[in-house]
């Protein structure tokens, strides 16, 4: 269990706007007691596409989006992109590079190269899937009774361990079934684990590192079938 709270100095300044209140097994618990999965998706060049293929893509988006009795949330986060670890791949081929002249035209592509980014701005794009789950949806009884598991969720998620469990596998449901429905259209997706959580809510936070942390690398996850 991961928590986002410091315990010594309380809330700081941010965490006092952050509605997470911990991450634990690769889910978001809300300040609420409501849980959230991320996934982190692949995308498809659309316009790349034939038109026979983007009318399949289409109807099976639609198919996707009929088959959901719960709400999803798509979220798009630019960074900028990270080209250290390619530098670094280049670093390594010039020591090992006997010939000077290849040495030299090396060192001054990776000057090229850093220079391009730098002027460019080159920006890479991810896309995430934001998947709910709300104890609230799990309990029977009138309006008063719902109202006061609305302000209890916190409290009954966070003492009884069982109870987030089953929570958990109900959420973990609805993220196996929006990967198998995302298959069919070519998207790629798997859930983020807490680490990956952890450092998706600390990029969000501070956006002049977002090229300092890679994520998960969607595009070599295997197709669902």
């Amino acid at each position: 269990m991961e928590l986002l709270t410091n315990k010594k100095s309380g809330h700081s300044s941010t965490q006092r706007y952050v509605d997470v209140e911990e991450i634990r097994d690769g889910v978001l618990v809300l300040k609420t007691g409501a849980l959230r999965a991320v996934l982190l998706v692949s995308s498809i060049n659309f316009d790349l596409k034939s038109s026979e293929e983007q009318d399949a893509i289409i109807s099976q988006y639609q198919n996707f989006l009929n088959s959901l009795d719960f709400p999803v949330q798509i979220v798009v986060q630019s960074r900028r992109f990270n080209i250290d670890p390619y530098i670094d791949l280049l670093k390594g081929k010039e020591a090992q590079q006997t010939n000077e002249l290849l040495r030299f035209q090396m060192r001054e592509y990776q000057g090229f190269i850093k220079n391009l980014t730098e002027i460019s701005n080159i920006m890479s794009k991810y896309f995430y899937v934001v998947i709910p789950f709300s104890p609230v949806e799990n309990e029977q009884g009138g309006l008063l009774q719902k109202i006061g598991d609305i302000f209890n969720q916190k409290k009954t998620v966070g003492l009884k361990s069982e109870l987030f469990h089953t929570y958990r596998t109900q959420l973990m449901q609805r993220v196996d079934h929006v990967i198998a429905g995302l298959s069919p259209i070519g998207i790629r997706a798997a859930a983020l684990e807490t680490e990956e959580l952890i450092e998706l809510l600390y990029n969000s936070y501070n956006p002049s590192l977002y090229a300092s942390t890679i994520l998960k690398n969607v595009e070599a996850i295997e197709l669902q079938s």
